[in-house]
């Protein structure tokens, strides 16, 4: 697989996976007991893991993709953001050409500590594009700033103000629905880890040790528990 630096300023799908890291807090969750946390492993097995996770789940990501969308892209591109500095994180985008881009940082890979979790990452943002969470984000944002512009104009906004209407329309417009496609991806990203070969409910262990976003309002993405509750159910079905 070729290595790159990904290039800034794609539309990421929203999902963005943080693991640990300084200044990382986690909310206490009373109602669960933490499982201990294995220590990291070594470097050289977990470039071995991410090789071996890619080859097996890939081709699976890619024929659930084919079935779902019989007249789309789904051939995804794993690429690895090398820039120095970058938190552990995952993320979907579309290159140019609408092609399906899978990122992880090196942080990620590093910090994942098993084939489980890289593969339930890796299906976690395959889903997103299967989902077709991007455009429908897109679509989402521009009806938001749409109405922000008519009500800015209607209460008769400055041009400034109308402008900051607009932002906030698209804000809440694309956001409106982020938590619903998280738990989509990782009900999906369930099926697409299992059908690899893997344990995505050993793989979603990872939620255990990422700060719990709680149920913000607006929020990007759902509490933890609520996702590893989506994909014990899913699991349980397969």
């Amino acid at each position: 697989m070729r290595r790159m630096v990904f290039v800034l300023g794609m539309l990421l799908a929203g999902c963005q996976v943080t693991v640990g890291g300084q200044g990382a807090q986690t909310t206490p969750r009373p109602t669960q007991t933490a499982a201990p946390v294995p220590d990291r492993i070594p470097a050289s097995r977990a470039a071995s893991n991410f090789r071996a996770v890619v080859s097996t789940v890939e081709p699976v990501a890619e024929s659930v993709c084919r079935r779902r969308l019989p007249r789309g892209n789904c051939d995804f591109r794993i690429v690895i953001d090398d820039r120095p500095g970058q938190p552990p994180n995952a993320f979907q985008t579309l290159d140019k050409s609408g092609r399906p881009v899978i990122g992880f940082t090196v942080a990620l890979i590093a910090e994942a500590r098993n084939r489980d979790e890289l593969a339930f990452v890796l299906g976690h943002e395959a889903a997103h594009h299967i989902e077709g969470h991007i455009p429908e984000s897109q679509k989402r944002a521009v009806e938001g700033a749409v109405l922000g512009t008519v009500l800015g104009t209607v209460l008769g906004l400055d041009p400034q103000g109308i402008e900051s209407a607009q932002r906030l329309g698209g804000t809440v417009g694309a956001r409106r629905f982020a938590k619903g496609f998280e738990l989509e991806a990782d009900a999906l990203g369930t099926v697409i880890a299992h059908r690899a070969g893997y344990d995505p409910v050993r793989g979603s262990q990872f939620f255990n040790r990422i700060p719990d976003p709680g149920d913000r309002f607006l929020g990007t993405h759902p509490p933890n528990a609520d996702r590893m509750a989506t994909v014990r159910r899913v699991a349980a079905g397969l």
